[in-house]
């Protein structure tokens, strides 16, 4: 693969891997049909997770353990020919095995007995209609079809229609037929039924269930963010077992970067016409979001600029003269835009005259690319499967009725630029949605269907929506050192459940010679892991002379039936292993130590072999011994733990040399620190500017969110407005802000940026994430900088006691940069607070022995707390 793919993409594509590896099986040993499903919220990369599992479907996956179908075949179906272009293309841009002659595009001219192994063909509902050339001539009723001598003729003479193809694919015995279709919701009924009389639904049904004289497609696999249709139509079909569906956690997506964290809702505050005013808005968002990726690319030198665009979203019959009128208001406020930067998707396909501006069309798939276009005029969804990350404004002028088409035009705008969180600044994570239309009122049902990725589905954890939200920047009464001393504290990151350090070795090293903080790290790496098994082999020498007299015999039982006397007696018997057998071993052995390692190490004893004259003999030795190597247990542990501690060794020698370089940069390094079975230590961030809401509507009723002083980041009036969702967080606040000394305080991020201090906790053998709501700083007396973090949290809530666990392991390793860790719950009858004083051994260890949060802080552990 050419990207890097994040923990749950992998996770996923293990799972759907798991499931084509028993489809195949069920296929091929039972003819048995079956069916599953992916689900994964827009914007997670679901045709990325596509080209991973194809890849490993055309030619295996070591680290997976996934050996390659050599009759593969897929056809990967949507109801949308230009869908399939953008599919096809994104697959081959994210593969670095598929070719673009393993990617077939079926067009009207194609013409075979059987689909070809090892290649995935595009199909679309046209394509598989009646009246299409690749299917007339499979309905023997139709009347259209040329007739000579009595018998009917095929368009162009061809031999096979496309049902013949598939129907004679999914009759080879050497071929293995799978069908992919993207956006599996799309077509059936809420009910999951697929009984329509024509178009997509009778077309997927004939795929999914046979027709005629083509039998059904043995494996189906749905793709979307909501299966939940697709789901129920496989629950009600005959002679087809469902596998495992694969759920991709819509937290994780989030928590990833790949989407934008926060959508922003500019909405008038009182009735009115409001058109020209937010258009005016609209256009000064961007030019300052155009200004702010500028200035940002500026910054770190990369060309990682991005060019935004406004989507101005028109009604489905709008008056011409309107539209003109919209335009001559923006570009009238935002001059530098040339009149050739606007473009049009409407579905007439063909440029518009809006008075003076000419329009021209541009295919939807084309405008993230083409970045000429600056200003893009839709009307409503514009098509299944688009996006544009570089759109990071919109003004929609449709009614307050139409609240699901603007919901999925911003779904298609979630996307980050650059797929990745930049650090510290809300403004180049965020999108800008402007409503004249619409009143608070009427937004309120946008803002639940955003909330849920606009697919229905469970909320996004850490996605927040706004409406009319202010910028917070840093606090000028701030001193400098606070923030250096915020940024100077430990983070922590999600362990990964399948780590491989050797790989995280192998790619730190890579990253490191890149960058020319390591010179030739990849050799030293790899002579290090040499070293290790080097070693090994003196260390385990009788296991290995044991694992590699397996490895050069082959054992088995050879049965003898007695026809006199009907008994059968079987025979023990041992062969030299030929050499088959043996790079078969050493594969597997690759596998568990890492492929490019044995290599790198079969080159490293070949060499070292005076005493062999011939090169292939000297190779296949040393093959046999990394064979040997493989079966030894101990060896991986020992291999895994030298790596992880060079690994860490050099994350922390070069560690200055890293925070020296581009964000982009230092974003992979941050993603391979993450390449671990421990919560390793991230640095915070500095966060450069907030979007913070700055009123509640409640009950129908809209209230101002109290304001505090001395936040790090703050308004014009150096004010931080904040809304908490019980009364006792905010009674906490107050009283740490009166402790003498307070020179400022932050309010921890509760979402995953890096700008937010989190701490791993483990619930339910599951690794989680806290993050603590308030640190506070204060000057010794030499002056220094000093951290306080507390953390307000109910005794009474479930995930109370893992949480404190957590803290407290983290105190444990950090609570020398800190003057105190407080965890902090409040009782009722009567009303107390209670303090557990985190910083102190005794206090942890009877929170690791804990078995109730309440009973820790009604005990003698916890201290009172004043308010």
């Amino acid at each position: 693969m050419k990207f890097t793919l994040k923990d749950y993409q992998t996770e996923a594509v293990a799972e759907v891997l798991r499931n084509m590896k028993d489809a195949r099986f069920f296929w091929q040993d039972r003819k048995m049909k079956t069916a599953f499903s992916l689900a994964a919220t827009t914007g997670s990369g679901k045709t990325v997770m596509a080209a991973a599992v194809f890849e490993a479907l055309l030619f295996g996956n070591d680290e997976l353990e996934f050996e390659p179908d050599p009759g593969a075949v897929v056809i990967w179906f949507s109801d949308d020919p230009s869908l399939n272009t953008q599919s096809k293309w994104r697959l081959q841009e994210a593969s670095d095995k598929l070719t673009i002659s393993d990617l077939v595009t079926v067009e009207n001219t194609f013409n075979r007995e059987t689909l070809e192994a090892g290649k995935i063909y595009f199909l679309n509902t046209q394509k598989l209609s009646k009246t299409s050339l690749l299917t007339r001539g499979h309905d023997q009723d139709d009347e259209s079809l040329e007739t000579a001598d009595g018998q009917k003729i095929m368009p162009d003479m061809r031999a096979f229609t496309i049902w013949d193809t598939i129907r004679n694919t999914i009759d080879d015995p050497d071929l293995t037929l799978y069908l992919v279709l993207d956006e599996a919701h799309r077509g059936m009924k809420p009910d999951g039924s697929m009984s329509a009389a024509s178009g997509r639904q009778t077309i997927v049904k004939q795929l999914i269930n046979g027709s005629g004289g083509t039998p059904a497609i043995p494996i189906v696999w749905g793709v979307s963010a909501t299966v939940d249709r697709f789901n129920k139509a496989l629950e009600g079909m005959q002679g087809r077992t469902t596998l495992p569906h694969v759920q991709v956690d819509a937290g994780l997506v989030q928590a990833s970067g790949l989407l934008k964290d926060t959508i922003t809702m500019d909405v008038p505050d009182e009735a009115g016409d409001f058109e020209t005013v937010l258009l005016r808005r609209g256009a000064d968002k961007l030019r300052e979001i155009s200004e702010a990726w500028a200035t940002y690319a500026d910054e770190q030198g990369d060309g990682s600029e991005v060019e935004p665009l406004m989507v101005l979203q028109v009604p489905d019959a709008p008056d011409k003269m309107d539209i003109a009128k919209w335009l001559d208001v923006i570009l009238e406020r935002y001059p530098e835009l040339p009149e050739e930067s606007i473009a049009n998707v409407f579905g007439e396909h063909k440029t518009e005259t809006f008075g003076q501006h000419t329009v021209p069309y541009i295919e939807p798939q084309r405008v993230q690319q083409d970045d000429w276009v600056r200003i893009l005029i839709a009307k409503n969804a514009i098509s299944t499967g688009w996006d544009c990350p570089r759109a990071e404004v919109m003004v929609s002028l449709r009614a307050a009725s139409d609240k699901t088409h603007i919901t999925q035009l911003l779904g298609r705008m979630v996307r980050t630029p650059l797929a990745r969180r930049i650090s510290g600044n809300d403004r180049l994570n965020a999108v800008d949605c402007l409503l004249p239309n619409f009143n608070k009122e009427a937004v309120e049902a946008v803002v639940d269907q955003l909330m849920k990725g606009g697919d229905g589905g469970e909320e996004l954890p850490g996605r927040r929506v706004l409406i009319n939200p202010k910028e917070m920047e840093p606090n000028p009464a701030i001193d400098d050192d606070v923030f250096e001393k915020l940024t100077s504290l430990p983070s922590q990151t999600l362990p990964k459940k399948q780590a491989r350090p050797v790989k995280r070795l192998t790619a730190l090293a890579h990253e490191l010679a890149m960058d020319d903080l390591l010179p030739d790290a990849g050799s030293k790496a790899h002579a290090a892991m040499h070293a290790v098994l080097d070693t090994a082999q003196q260390t385990y020498a009788s296991k290995i002379a044991d694992a590699r007299a397996g490895v050069m015999t082959v054992e088995g039982k050879t049965l003898t039936a007695d026809t006199e006397t009907q008994k059968t007696t079987f025979n023990d018997f041992v062969e030299a292993a030929d050499y088959a057998v043996i790079e078969d071993a050493y594969r597997r052995a690759g596998r568990a130590i890492s492929p490019d390692l044995a290599t790198s190490y079969a080159e490293h004893l070949a060499a070292s072999m005076e005493d062999e004259e011939d090169e292939e003999e000297a190779l296949i030795e040393a093959h046999t011994i990394i064979a040997a190597l493989g079966l030894v247990p101990k060896i991986k542990d020992d291999l895994e733990a030298e790596a992880e501690k060079l690994a860490r060794q050099w994350l922390g020698e070069y560690k200055d040399g890293i925070k020296g370089l581009t964000d982009e940069r230092q974003e992979v390094y941050r993603q391979i620190q993450e390449m671990s079975t421990d919560p390793l230590p991230v640095e915070i961030a500095r966060p450069h500017m907030w979007l913070q809401p700055t009123s509640l509507r409640e009950n129908g009723v809209e209230r101002e969110l109290e304001r505090f002083e001395r936040h790090l980041l703050c308004d014009e009036e150096g004010m931080f407005p904040e809304f908490f969702k019980s009364s006792w967080e905010p009674a906490v606040l107050k009283a740490e802000l009166s402790r003498e000394g307070n020179i400022g305080w932050y309010r921890n991020p509760g979402r995953a940026s890096q700008d937010s201090l989190g701490v791993v906790y483990e619930e339910a053998d599951e690794n989680r994430i806290v993050r603590p709501d308030f640190i506070f700083f204060s000057r010794s007396e030499s002056g220094t900088v000093v951290a306080d973090l507390v953390d307000p949290h109910g005794h009474y809530l479930a995930d109370a006691l893992p949480k404190l666990k957590g803290l407290a392991a983290y105190a444990a390793n950090n609570s020398r940069l800190f003057r105190r860790i407080e965890a902090i719950t409040k009782f009722t009858n009567p009303d107390r607070y209670k303090m557990l004083d985190l910083t102190r051994e005794e206090v942890r260890t009877a929170i690791f022995a804990g078995t109730s949060a309440e009973g820790l802080y009604a005990g003698q552990s916890a201290d009172d707390y004043e308010v």
